[in-house]
């Protein structure tokens, strides 16, 4: 079992969210947490907070290796990383204004998909040097996808698209990587309340929750969190999708 006391856990999109839950998390379990996100006052703001290093990057950057580095010499051997980054949005495929923007495709599928997989690529990368448990363990990899990943709704089909990206992407990621005892694991959240969420007036969240089965209401970002940390302390857990909802399909609007 990975333990998380003075562990070095990166988490991207830890300056708000679900990421933000999952910093506080790992601190509060004694882990050491470099806190990514793009918005360097919001890294700022959640590093201070649990003690952790603050790390200022775009999750596509191809050459955010140096940073990760930086990282590293600030706060030891990276153990961990939690990709939380991510974009949302809606667009249909062909709408009033006649068919869907391709930049705005492209940009969904270039920050979720692709840079969940350079953070990965570039951790593991770093990881693989790492001295082994007595397991032969040198890491943990949790990915963010989410249930439009398997009941993506109108008007999701570049975010679905980009999660469902990261979806299958799990198993062979962790066959790959298992050779140098990196584990990799996806958790596929549903309706969360998210600063996005809690913007909305308590009627229409109510209607939200009112869809979820049980229990129902919205789900509290500690739980996703409890679910993360859960992928990462695990040993046994590898190559699995979690879908964290409630129980909720989602119907198709």
């Amino acid at each position: 079992m990975m333990q998380l006391t003075s562990a070095h856990i990166a988490v991207t999109g830890g300056g708000s969210g679900l990421g933000e839950a999952v910093a506080r998390a790992l601190a509060a379990r004694g882990a050491r947490v470099t806190v990514i996100d793009r918005s360097s006052d919001a890294a700022a703001r959640v590093a201070a907070s649990v003690g952790g290093h603050a790390l200022t990057l775009d999750v596509t950057d191809a050459n955010a290796g140096a940073a990760l580095d930086a990282a590293i010499a600030a706060m030891g051997p990276l153990r961990g990383l939690v990709n939380c980054a991510g974009i949302g949005g809606a667009s249909r495929i062909v709408g009033r204004d006649g068919p869907m923007d391709l930049g705005a495709f492209e940009r969904t599928i270039h920050v979720n998909l692709i840079g969940t997989f350079n953070m990965l690529r570039l951790a593991a990368a770093r990881m693989q040097g790492n001295d082994p448990d007595g397991d032969g363990a040198r890491g943990a990899i949790v990915n963010t996808a989410s249930v439009a990943a398997f009941d993506g709704q109108i008007g999701q089909a570049a975010y679905a698209a980009s999660k469902g990206g990261i979806v299958a992407m799990a198993l062979p990621a962790a066959r790959e990587l298992a050779r140098f005892g990196i584990r990799v694991n996806t958790v596929a959240p549903g309706i969360f309340l998210t600063p996005l969420l809690a913007e909305l007036p308590a009627d229409v969240q109510a209607g939200i929750a009112g869809s979820i089965p049980f229990p129902p209401r919205l789900g509290d970002p500690a739980e996703f969190a409890d679910v993360v940390l859960m992928c990462l302390t695990n040993s046994y857990l590898n190559g699995e999708v979690i879908r964290l909802d409630g129980g909720v399909r989602l119907p198709p609007k």
